[in-house]
């Protein structure tokens, strides 16, 4: 016998058996009589049976056809339970979602709109990939990954979508900037201890603009050099140094007075916190709520400044 290619005869032969005859089914099913006549004998010419006896009166099953019927209707049960997790999927947030995103950006307020946001959908599961490496959303089977560039962003096949920007400050705990005149300029600098985010070329700037866009850089040497930005932000606490620091990570000690803002008319460019995603078509509602949070958590968090 050969295998059979199409289960949808499967669903037919079920439905006939239910309405009792071919008429009554295909009008339930919304097709010719004739048509559903021919794709039942073919299913029977395919398995090499006879499943149904006909007569001018009424159709009655086989005993092959009536032990068929059953793993017909377990068929059919199974299909639409499948099809009733699809609906629930796409009815409201629930089920996995798989995302990536720099460590600096969570710690500059990414985890807590994630937090709020499975707070808010407790139906929802995030898997999240906290990593500075670059990911490829395709291979590694996310559902989005954040990224932070400066503008333009680059040329993609991929999805984006924009969330918010982020621009970074320099702070000073107000025990060291007791200990030195108030900085008028950039390099008024030169005789403070300063912290950075680690290079791969040993050489540390600061390329910042002011409010009229005029762009100055400023090379230093840190005293402390990392990839970690909560590391710096407690070294800057704690005294050790100037560091340039994202404006979200360092809001709460700016408020607290645990850090003060030196040289308010510099920041760093700001950058697109966007998320990508291999495509638009079919996001579930999980995934676009997600999303739509994130947008909403940096506007909070802009309009908090």
């Amino acid at each position: 016998m050969n295998s059979i290619t199409d289960l949808n005869d499967l669903r037919l032969f079920a439905e006939v058996v239910e309405h009792g005859s071919y008429t009554a089914a295909a009008r339930n099913l919304g097709i010719q009589t004739s048509k559903l006549s021919r794709r039942i004998r073919a299913l029977e010419e395919e398995l090499g049976v006879r499943l149904l006896n006909r007569t001018s009166r009424s159709l009655s099953l086989t005993e092959t056809g009536r032990q068929f019927h059953q793993h017909c209707l377990a068929l059919v049960s199974e299909a639409k339970a499948a099809k009733d997790i699809v609906d629930r999927t796409l009815s409201k947030p629930q089920g996995t979602v798989r995302i990536s995103c720099p460590v600096g950006l969570l710690e500059s307020g990414v985890s807590a709109i994630i937090s709020r946001y499975i707070q808010d959908n407790p139906d929802v599961q995030i898997r999240l990939d906290a990593t500075n490496r670059r990911v490829d959303v395709v291979e590694e089977g996310l559902d989005f990954a954040i990224r932070v560039r400066l503008p333009p962003l680059e040329d993609t096949d991929l999805a984006v979508r924009q969330l918010g920007v982020s621009s970074q400050i320099l702070v000073a705990s107000p025990e060291l900037a007791a200990r030195h005149p108030v900085p008028s300029s950039i390099e008024s600098l030169n005789d403070w201890p300063t912290l950075n985010m680690a290079s791969s070329s040993e050489r540390f700037v600061w390329n910042l603009v002011d409010a009229e866009g005029r762009a100055t850089s400023w090379d230093h040497q840190p005293s402390l050099a990392t990839d970690d930005l909560a590391s710096l932000r407690v070294a800057a606490i704690s005294g050790v140094g100037v560091a340039l620091l994202p404006r979200e990570l360092v809001d709460t000690d700016l408020r607290s007075g645990r850090l003060q803002h030196l040289l308010p008319n510099l920041a760093s460019m700001p950058g697109i916190v966007h998320a990508i995603f291999p495509t638009r078509r079919g996001m579930v509602p999980a995934v676009r709520h997600l999303l739509d949070a994130l947008v909403t958590g940096f506007e909070d968090m802009n309009r908090k400044r």
